[in-house]
């Protein structure tokens, strides 16, 4: 195979699952994925003031309250850096329709004027490598994989680590030649 381009693998927490109900971003982390390995010198992690109060079935998920982001940055000052951060990588998250879907509605919160690349997502590439699985949540996938569980789940950056060794994993079970066969495995097309 050809080396992996640098990728962002990244992951958020939020109030709720709907950014059209007012829900917001919480928390937003990343890690660098380079030449096939994680950096984990090169992370990003930050808490995000929603300016709302998070629901108390929110805060049984993820476990963060409205007085751990009270002082936190808003989206505002966190989305510019965060993507200066992934600047020249690919994105990627699991189920990354429903990150995207957070940050394109947050990106307005900055004026509107951040352009939001595209973004692999492990979720549909796991439904390309493993056709015949049922389950292709995060924890099904490290279960496949044999992956160590975090021993903290639903929060930003334990989230990211675990993803990015997905990706790694089954990029290399299903022994990816190009990065355009991983997109396209992934459900996207790489722009001419």
């Amino acid at each position: 195979m050809t080396p992996l381009p640098p990728f962002t693998v990244f992951d958020i927490e939020t109030t709720g699952l709907d950014s059209r109900k007012g829900h917001r971003i919480i928390e937003i982390a990343g890690v660098r994925l380079e030449n096939g390995i994680i950096d984990p010198v090169k992370t990003f992690e930050s808490f995000v003031n929603p300016e709302r109060e998070i629901p108390w079935e929110a805060r049984q998920i993820h476990k963060i309250s409205d007085e751990t982001v009270c002082g936190a940055p808003g989206i505002e000052e966190v989305l510019p850096k965060f993507l200066a951060f992934a600047e020249g990588t690919i994105l990627a998250a699991h189920n990354a329709a429903f990150d995207m879907g957070f940050l394109h509605a947050e990106k307005e919160l900055c004026w509107g004027y951040l352009d939001l690349p595209d973004c692999l997502c492990t979720m549909r590439l796991s439904q390309a490598v493993f056709p015949r699985e049922f389950g292709h949540s995060l924890e099904a996938i490290a279960r496949r994989l044999k992956l160590p569980l975090p021993t903290v789940r639903h929060r930003a950056l334990s989230d990211v680590l675990l993803t990015a060794q997905a990706l790694l994993k089954m990029v290399e079970l299903k022994e990816v030649g190009s990065l355009d066969e991983l997109m396209n495995l992934a459900g996207l097309k790489i722009p001419a």
